[in-house]
């Protein structure tokens, strides 16, 4: 009991500025737990579908393995589609590339979206807890010079103590949101990272197969000539 007395006269002594620091602590541990388990699922669904698909692209099955991925919602159930259907359609490699590069633009903000808003909460936090500690402050230097000239370093220095709460639980909140962001930062790179692997080995996957089925010519060969009736002699 005594540490939770302590936490709320620590929090009362902040100031008014302590309200809103933990608004955007409850804000930022909101967004953080919502990303994580977001990501988490991603890169599970993602890894469970690979495991799933990797197979039959290398045995060069792309027609049921676009079946099978179009049924899954995960991204690289998204990007396999969309290199995939142009298989079927173009097998340009050129045209494959550009779709599933088309495709991770779009899957790419998804993966990034509020994660942002981390850093932008934690400079936030800070920042509060300066200008409520200034505030304070302020507030502490004009009580003190109406003071009796015995009282004013004991005000004073109780007037800092109590001034610089609000900063201090500014950083609190602060240090633990950069951390986090640079934690589902990471796990975003990671989840794009593997997205790009399965795109540049989907595309040549594609071309090897490509190259299978082409029929190959010695250099310098030439088709043979197509056989034709021979001319009628114009003297018969």
């Amino acid at each position: 009991m005594e540490a939770w007395y302590a936490m709320v006269q620590f929090f009362t002594n902040g100031g008014v500025f302590m309200f809103p620091i933990v608004l955007v602590l409850a804000l930022g541990v909101g967004i953080a737990v919502e990303r994580y388990v977001t990501l988490s699922l991603a890169a599970k669904k993602n890894r469970e579908t690979w495991e799933k698909l990797d197979p039959m692209i290398k045995k060069g099955e792309f027609e049921q393995a676009r079946e099978l991925a179009a049924k899954d919602d995960s991204t690289i159930s998204q990007l396999l589609v969309a290199g995939l259907a142009r298989q079927a359609a173009v097998r340009r490699r050129e045209d494959i590339d550009r779709a599933m590069e088309e495709t991770l633009m779009a899957i790419i903000p998804r993966l990034e979206k509020r994660t942002h808003y981390l850093a932008t909460f934690a400079n936030m936090s800070t920042l509060a807890g300066l200008l409520g500690t200034i505030i304070g402050l302020i507030d502490a230097f004009t009580a003190v010079s109406k003071a009796d000239i015995a009282d004013k370093a004991e005000l004073l220095s109780a007037s800092i103590s109590i001034g610089m709460n609000c900063t201090a639980f500014g950083l609190m909140v602060a240090i633990p949101l950069v951390l986090v962001h640079s934690l589902l930062q990471t796990k975003t790179t990671e989840i794009i990272d593997s997205l790009e692997m399965v795109s540049v080995r989907i595309v040549n996957s594609i071309a090897e197969r490509a190259s299978y089925v082409r029929p190959a010519f010695k250099r310098g060969d030439e088709p043979a000539p197509i056989a034709t009736e021979a001319p009628i002699p114009s003297n018969a």
